[in-house]
């Protein structure tokens, strides 16, 4: 059986009596070609059974691959949950779209391709998109490679351009904000500091590990108003996480129960209240609760999280701006954002048995 040759660009040009380069322009939609000349090279690859130029071929070609890739912090299972990693992956698209470019998702910590196989996946950059581990193998890889990088939050390095928020005078601004009510007895329930399923109390040993700057500026910004208070490390960013933590430090006698929770993040925030909720306490007669990001949580209404504000959808299209301004080969400047404490329904001063 004479197996016959595959069509090629070469093949359609000619049987749409146009040459090479016309036919290859007619494919990318270029405007600088008729549309019935467009239309008569679409029919002849149609006959000829040619679905279209090689997409690898054509970015070698142009040196670039038409994808950036975005590392989220965990598993995309929970970045998928989360409001706030949605909104943030939505405003990099926004910008990234019109340019052609498609965003390839690389999990966190683990769940992502090893080393070796991120090695060869063609990138043109590269955002740190949910995370900002210090010491992240991928960092130093993709900076050999020569992929231009950005990081949101972090990690801070050298020639990479940083889409930051001034997280740690907002949570130290709310903490102060609760720290005025009347409170002196505060627990945070912190997001992983790496993700390698530790739950529990913060101990020193740990606070040591390099780790999420994110998470550890939180910490700090507690520490501004407060002091080093008890902290309480979950394992993911999730509901059922911060549920697990509130019952861990609030089903205690109520000589020892916080009278306040600061949650590093809103989605932790709400697990507090669920766990206050079973357990019986009062949000906020016995109990506050804030958080940290001013997502969109429809099922805590009519309930209005006391948070800290992040322009998370600005972040992200700054974040990718500044992939465009790289790839143009300009140097984009490190941003900071601004953050904001938005007073809601879940903070009040302690009960009147613990107020100083």
């Amino acid at each position: 059986m004479k197996v016959q040759p595959r069509p090629t660009l070469a093949s359609v040009a000619a049987r749409a009596g146009v040459s090479a380069s016309t036919a290859s322009l007619a494919f990318a939609g270029s405007p600088r070609v008729a549309p019935e000349t467009r239309a008569r090279v679409l029919a002849a690859a149609k006959e000829l059974g040619y679905a279209g130029p090689d997409p690898l071929a054509a970015s070698l070609r142009r040196g670039r691959s038409g994808v950036v890739g975005a590392f989220v912090g965990e598993r995309l299972l929970y970045a998928f949950r989360d409001p706030v990693a949605i909104q943030l992956l939505d405003g990099i698209t926004e910008v990234l779209g019109p340019h052609g470019v498609g965003l390839l998702l690389l999990a966190g910590e683990t769940g992502r391709p090893g080393l070796d196989q991120l090695a060869r996946i063609p990138l043109d950059a590269a955002i740190f998109a949910t995370c900002g581990l210090e010491d992240d193998p991928a960092l130093e890889l993709l900076r050999q490679r020569g992929v231009p990088l950005v990081a949101v939050d972090g990690p801070k390095a050298d020639g990479v351009p940083l889409i930051d928020i001034d997280e740690r005078r907002g949570i130290a601004e709310m903490a102060r904000y609760l720290r005025d009510l009347g409170h002196r007895r505060v627990v945070t329930i912190a997001m992983p500091l790496r993700l390698d399923g530790t739950r529990g109390t913060v101990h020193d040993d740990r606070r040591t590990v390099l780790h999420y700057r994110d998470v550890r500026r939180r910490l700090d910004g507690v520490a501004d108003a407060f002091g080093r208070v008890e902290a309480y490390e979950t394992a993911s960013n999730s509901v059922d996480e911060g549920e697990r933590a509130g019952r861990a430090v609030l089903d205690v006698p109520p000589e020892r129960r916080p009278t306040a929770v600061i949650a590093q993040s809103d989605i932790l925030a709400s697990g507090v209240l669920r766990a206050a909720a079973e357990l019986g306490l009062r949000v906020p007669e016995d109990v506050s609760v804030a958080g940290f990001d001013g997502a969109d949580l429809p099922w805590l209404r009519p309930t209005l999280l006391t948070t800290v504000v992040q322009p998370t959808d600005e972040k992200g299209r700054a974040a990718a701006g500044a992939v465009v301004e790289l790839l143009d080969g300009q140097r984009p400047a490190d941003l900071t954002l601004p953050v904001a404490v938005r007073v809601g329904t879940t903070t009040g001063p302690p009960p009147a048995t613990v107020r100083p």
